[in-house]
């Protein structure tokens, strides 16, 4: 596998945070049976994860500035440069015993995502790109669907839980995408529905509520696999946005259409 020094740091600790992660994992079903539950340990073993790949990245560079879901935000004596890590994202997935969920890592400099790392270690799945070198999953290189037909494109999205302030949005997307496609996918984890979509597995992502650290990796995935990923709204910026669409380069515009129609 080539790759620069950063981008193998990344592989590395993701790695790392993979094989606590599934330790972890084979747990989670005895202790769905107890009367406490998996939450508590759940939420551990995400700290834990966090905290091997803080130590491997930031012991390696100690000047690169850190956003971590569980850890928050730090700046670094680079203002440049900044790592953006999601140490298990479908937390909801894992908790249940459902082997469907992703570490996400990230590396941006000047505002700019550079590369990513997305691994799935249920399924020993790594994908990861740099900017100019391409996507890829494990050793071979992915791009994204060549379908240019809406109605046999296959979309996925997240939907917000609780009462979340997207959700009438979220359900007036469904209403008008669902008639014009082959179907749409909840799957529960964000950076993994973007790897798929780098992958050519979906046609197209989106999501009204998202936090960076869930798709930084993603985008870069998509874009170096020949896709496009903006904000939901026009202009917006992505990070800033909370909101992300994904797509290869056919279908972005019509679906874009539909979901930035007024409400």
């Amino acid at each position: 596998m080539q790759g620069s020094a950063n981008l193998n740091l990344m592989i590395k600790a993701a790695r790392k945070a993979g094989r606590s992660l599934v330790k972890d994992f084979r747990e989670v079903e005895n202790l769905q049976v107890s009367v406490k539950g998996a939450g508590d340990f759940v939420s551990r073993a995400d700290t834990a994860a966090e905290n091997i790949i803080r130590e491997e990245l930031m012991g390696a560079r100690p000047t690169y500035g850190w956003l971590g879901e569980e850890t928050g935000e730090a700046d670094g004596a680079d203002p440049t440069r900044r790592w953006i890590v999601d140490p298990l994202d479908g937390t909801t997935n894992f908790l249940h015993g459902l082997p469907h969920w992703s570490i996400s890592i990230a590396l941006e400099h000047k505002g700019e995502v550079v590369a990513g790392v997305v691994f799935d270690p249920a399924k020993d799945e790594l994908f990861w790109a740099e900017k100019g070198a391409g996507a890829w999953m494990n050793e071979s290189r992915v791009r994204v669907s060549g379908r240019r037909n809406l109605g046999e494109a296959l979309l996925a999205t997240g939907v917000p839980f609780g009462a979340k302030k997207t959700l009438p949005a979220t359900m007036r997307d469904f209403a008008r995408l669902m008639p014009a496609t082959a179907g749409i996918r909840r799957f529960g984890s964000a950076a993994l529905d973007l790897a798929y979509v780098a992958a050519g597995r979906f046609d197209a992502y989106w999501e009204r509520e998202i936090n960076a650290w869930d798709m930084a990796a993603g985008l870069i995935l998509v874009r170096e696999a020949g896709g496009f990923a903006e904000a939901v709204r026009e202009g917006r910026d992505i990070f800033e946005s909370g909101t992300v669409l994904a797509a290869n380069s056919d279908l972005f515009a019509p679906i874009a259409k539909i979901l930035r129609q007024p409400e």
